[in-house]
C-alpha cells in the first residue's frame, strides 16, 4: 500500500486502499474496508468494514461510516456492511451505519449525493444518485430514497418511509409516510405542497410531461379519490407518459401513501 497516509493516521493492515486515496491526520480506517482511487479521507474522519467505497469520494473531518446500527439486535461481529458508489460528498459529522439482518444487511448509498454537516443515514437504507440531504437530515432504518431528491435541514424521516425521485423536502418536515416522485412537501407531519416545479425544469422535464404530472397530481392530492380510484382514473395516462406511469406505480406499491390535500394547496 503506497496511499498518501499522514503519519498520524490508523490504517489496519487488512484494509484494502488504492495507491491514489489520501488519508489525512487521525483518521482510523479498519480492516474489511475498501475504498478505490482518487477518494479522500480527511482528518479524524473513521471507517470501519465491511465498507466498500468507489471513486472520487470526499469524506470529511469527524464523519463516521460503516459503524454497527443503533438497532438493539446488532452486534460488532454481524457479517453487515455498507457499499457506497462514486463521487459523493460525506460532510462533517455525518453518520452512516451498516445493514441488520432484519433486512438486505446493506446500507447503500449511490453516487453523487452531498451529504451535508450532521446527517444520520440509518441501518438498511437505500439511497440513489444525485440526492442532497441538507445539515442535519435524520434518516431512520430502512429508509429508500431514489434520484435528484432533495431535503431541506433539519428533515426528519421516519423509518421504512420511501421518498420518490425528484421530491423535495422542506426543512424543518417530518415524514412519516411515503412521498410520491416530484412532490414537494412541508410541515411536521409533512403534507403535500405541489410539485417540485423548479427542480423538474432543471432536469429537462417537457412542458407536456409537466401538464401530465399536475393531472396525477390533482388526481392523488385535491380531487378526494382514493389511492385506488385515483390509480383507476390514471390508467389511461399513465400507460401514455412514464413518469405519470412511475409516479402511478410508486402509489401503488406504497404501504404508507401520502393524504390528501386541501384544495389551496393546488400546484402552479
Amino acid at each position: 500500500m503506497s496511499c498518501m497516509i499522514h503519519e498520524t493516521a490508523i490504517v489496519d493492515p487488512a484494509a484494502r486502499l488504492h495507491p491514489s486515496v489520501e488519508v489525512g491526520p487521525y483518521a482510523v480506517i479498519g480492516p474489511g474496508v475498501e475504498v478505490d482511487e482518487g477518494t479522500h479521507i480527511d482528518t479524524h474522519a473513521i471507517l470501519r468494514g465491511p465498507l466498500k467505497m468507489g471513486k472520487r469520494n470526499e469524506v470529511f473531518p469527524f464523519a463516521t461510516i460503516g459503524e454497527v446500527s443503533q438497532d438493539l439486535t446488532a452486534k460488532r461481529e454481524d457479517d453487515t456492511r455498507v457499499e457506497i458508489g462514486d463521487d459523493n460528498l460525506i460532510r462533517e459529522f455525518v453518520t452512516i451505519q451498516r445493514g441488520t439482518y432484519k433486512d438486505t444487511g446493506i446500507t447503500r448509498i449511490g453516487s453523487h449525493n452531498l451529504l451535508m454537516n450532521y446527517v444520520h443515514v440509518g441501518h438498511d437504507c437505500v439511497l440513489g444518485d444525485h440526492n442532497v440531504l441538507a445539515n442535519g437530515t435524520q434518516l431512520g432504518g430502512h429508509i429508500h430514497i431514489g434520484d435528484w431528491v432533495v431535503t431541506g435541514g433539519a428533515v426528519l424521516v421516519l423509518q421504512r418511509c420511501k421518498l420518490g425521485s425528484h421530491s423535495f423536502a422542506a426543512g424543518g418536515a417530518g415524514i412519516t409516510r411515503d412521498i410520491p416522485p416530484y412532490v414537494v412537501v412541508q410541515q411536521n407531519p409533512a403534507v403535500p405542497r405541489g410539485l417540485n416545479v423548479e427542480g423538474l425544469r432543471r432536469r429537462g422535464f417537457t412542458p407536456d410531461d409537466m401538464r401530465d404530472i399536475k393531472i396525477a397530481y390533482r388526481k392523488f392530492f385535491i380531487s378526494g379519490l382514493h389511492v385506488e380510484a385515483a390509480i383507476e382514473e390514471l390508467s389511461e395516462l399513465a400507460t401514455a407518459n412514464a413518469h405519470v406511469r412511475e409516479m402511478v406505480e410508486f402509489m401503488r406499491a406504497s404501504e404508507h401513501p401520502l393524504q390528501h390535500l386541501a384544495k389551496q394547496h393546488e400546484p402552479q
